[in-house]
């Protein structure tokens, strides 16, 4: 996994686009990231599979205008967690947030947001 600094953080590439797309508002680039098969599990529903995920993302940046700050990135193996700043339109904003994320070959398999 190639790793790029972002405020002082290495970060996968998949996760630094990630954010990218997020704060870009960018659903199909933000789908792009994941595989066919990705599941996403975030406000307890899951979306599966590219195009449900960039439907949920897509829908989330509508209602909520959200923005990532990263604030850490840990790492093993093909498992991360991203601790964020979020904010945007929704009740108690900002928040801090992980994103669990699993990776393989530079795609993200699965992503779990959790407070």
């Amino acid at each position: 996994m190639s790793k790029l600094k972002l405020n002082n953080m290495k970060l996968p590439n998949v996760v630094q686009e990630l954010i990218k797309a997020q704060n870009n508002f960018d659903s199909v680039a933000y789908a792009n990231l994941f595989s066919e098969t990705s599941v996403v599990h975030d406000e307890g529903k899951t979306h599966t599979g590219r195009k449900e995920i960039q439907k949920w993302i897509d829908e989330a940046n509508e209602k909520y205008k959200s923005i990532l700050e990263p604030l850490e990135f840990t790492q093993k193996g093909n498992k991360g967690v991203l601790t964020a700043n979020v904010s945007g339109t929704f009740p108690g904003s900002p928040i801090v947030l992980k994103f669990n994320f699993e990776i393989n070959d530079g795609i993200i398999q699965s992503l779990n947001v959790t407070e």
